[in-house]
């Protein structure tokens, strides 16, 4: 599986669009230890979900972070990664 931050692929290979898809690590606490992990396991989730729709690449990765900051939270300040990109199939055979 190839993995992207551009729109471009190794070799400049040619490919057809699947879909916008998104996935996401586990939520953790702002200060937990291992939290540095958090793209790894977006990224790992991706892939999956590309998987799941025949994908051989994502482009256009990108992460952002989510957050849960209530008031009336009784708890530790939570956080996720999440990665986004697009599935995309190759045109035509390596």
């Amino acid at each position: 599986m190839q993995v992207s931050r551009t729109n471009e692929l190794e070799g400049g290979r040619a490919y057809h669009l699947i879909g916008r898809i998104k996935a996401s690590s586990g939520w953790h606490a702002v200060n937990a230890h291992g939290s540095g992990m958090d793209r790894v396991e977006a990224l790992w989730a991706l892939v999956s979900e590309a998987r799941e729709f025949y994908a051989d690449a994502v482009i256009d990765l990108s992460f952002e972070v989510e957050a849960i900051r209530r008031p009336n939270f009784e708890g530790a300040p939570l956080r996720r990664i999440a990665a986004t990109g697009v599935a995309v199939r190759f045109a035509e055979a390596a």
